[in-house]
């Protein structure tokens, strides 16, 4: 039986699509990595990926039931207990983890064209994705020698020391708004701690995931540490989320699905790291450096289609300052280049699926009954085929309207203005969000006061999207629990052990 990501029709390819991506995926078809081999399901199933720029299919890939989570999930299981990476020295284990880096740095053309092609974002944006995945494993290669536990003055007879070790069987789940970089935020701390893994690639976006395999399996990687199946959430993310010999589930995507993933995790208390929704406050003083603050916070939300958790969606600017951000965000807008994203003038690509273009067409329709003032955009893009939606941007809103509450995860940016301090601190912490906020000031004092008492996991003053490997990353309040990247990450993939000797 072969099921289809998207029911839509089959058009033929732009005159855009570049030969060598259609070379890349012509005729292809794409297994599931169980045990260190490809393998096609037990069922047999497929889905089709679909091109969102030209409705167009791409490539099958073999979809995961429940038998080939359970198979993925003992591979893993064998492969931690047998001690094949977990025993292995931790210098062999950093060469690797380093090993797996240069081989991404030499296929980045390869894996930004599938990422562009399977998700749709601008072939230069791919580009940084892919290259920000080899950073993260060359990051995480460097912590298998360091992961050092302490010794405790708690007796003189006795002595007492910690140690961390792997949590065994991770199961991470990504989504498929970054198909690759998203994958080795997970995959690079845990393999670095010693753990096994089970990825669960988005049936929307598997290309670039399956692709990593290949790179992981040339690199060295022992058989059944890593395994890749591709599945929807209802099916192979909830065998996951229940099967018991999983220790820890990582899982990043929307709030309600990681709720879920808790409740039910608590049945066997796995532990549990959640990167969930965000509904970013960004603030524009009226000190603010105009031009800075409207290129930061335009790329925060136009940048892959605004299909981020940390998308600058609300942007908080001081009444004086108002109505000449409006107008420079506007021409901004109007001026994205919207089209074929594997064309080098493209700035900004279609939304990832029908699904996804109407629930942000939907929000739109909804800004524009709630009286909401379109100053660009607001309507789909000229284009004949695929899934486009022009860069929108809504004056006059309030931070009530459910378009400036809720997460849209679309290019559609919320303008409201504010009057004091007090004022947009507390609307911009009036959210159940966490994830991100911005401060665009010149005042170094009002910076650190504002950056102090926002409620998100990362604030970033006079810029915007500032992730690094090196900073941890996580959300308050309904945005998630623990954090990735950073030394903090890799405390989400190990467990600490007291060792106590009577001398």
């Amino acid at each position: 039986m072969t099921t289809v990501a998207e029911r839509s029709r089959v058009a033929p390819p732009t005159a855009g699509l570049a030969s060598s991506g259609a070379e890349l995926i012509r005729g292809a078809r794409r297994d599931l990595l169980i045990g260190g081999v490809w393998t096609p399901g037990r069922a047999g199933e497929t889905i089709t990926t679909l091109n969102p720029a030209t409705e167009t299919a791409l490539c099958a890939v073999a979809l995961a039931d429940e038998a080939d989570v359970d198979q993925a999930v003992r591979a893993a299981r064998k492969a931690f207990d047998d001690g094949v990476w977990s025993g292995m020295a931790p210098g062999e284990r950093a060469r690797l983890l380093w090993r797996i880096a240069e081989l991404i740095e030499r296929d980045v053309e390869t894996l930004a064209m599938l990422i562009t092609l399977d998700n749709g974002k601008p072939l230069t944006e791919a580009r940084g994705e892919a290259a920000s995945a080899a950073e993260i494993f060359r990051y995480y290669s460097g912590w298998p020698t360091k992961l050092f536990g302490e010794t405790n003055p708690a007796n003189p007879s006795m002595m007492s020391m910690t140690v961390r070790e792997p949590l065994g069987v991770c199961a991470l789940i990504v989504p498929w708004n970054g198909p690759v970089a998203s994958p080795a935020w997970k995959i690079a701390p845990a393999l670095a701690c010693g753990n096994t893994v089970v990825l669960k690639a988005s049936e929307v976006t598997p290309l670039a995931a399956l692709k990593l395999g290949d790179i992981l399996l040339e690199a060295g990687v022992p058989a059944g540490v890593v395994n890749i199946v591709v599945g929807t959430g209802a099916v192979a993310g909830a065998a996951l989320t229940s099967h018991q010999m999983v220790d820890k589930i990582s899982f990043t995507g929307s709030t309600g699905v990681g709720m879920e993933i808790q409740r039910v995790a608590a049945a066997t208390m796995k532990r549990v790291s959640l990167e969930l929704g965000g509904k970013s406050a960004c603030i524009v003083f009226d000190d603010a450096d105009l031009e800075n603050a409207v290129a930061s916070l335009a790329a925060g939300i136009f940048k892959n289609q605004g299909q981020l958790c940390i998308a600058a969606s609300r942007m908080f600017v001081h009444e004086r300052l108002y109505d000449a951000f409006s107008e420079r965000l506007s021409e901004l807008a109007h001026g994205i280049r919207l089209g074929d994203p594997l064309a080098p003038e493209t700035t900004m690509g279609p939304l990832v699926s029908k699904t996804q273009y109407d629930r942000v067409m939907g929000y739109i329709a909804l800004g524009k009954k709630g009286g909401g003032s379109v100053r660009a955009g607001g309507a789909r893009g000229a284009q004949a085929r695929g899934y486009f939606v022009q860069p929108t941007v809504f004056a006059g809103m309030d931070n009530g309207m459910r378009v400036a509450r809720e997460e849209i995860f679309g290019p559609v940016a919320s303008l409201i203005p504010f009057r004091d301090e007090e004022d947009v601190v507390r609307q911009a912490n009036d959210t159940p969000y966490g994830l991100a906020a911005g401060v665009f000031t010149r005042d170094l004092g009002r910076a650190h006061r504002v950056s102090r008492r926002l409620k998100a996991g990362s604030v970033w003053v006079n810029c915007y999207n500032a992730v690094s490997p090196m900073a941890p990353f996580g959300g308050f309040k309904q945005s998630g629990v623990g954090r990735e990247l950073g030394r903090y990450g890799l405390e989400a993939y190990t467990e600490v052990k007291t060792i106590a000797i009577k001398l």
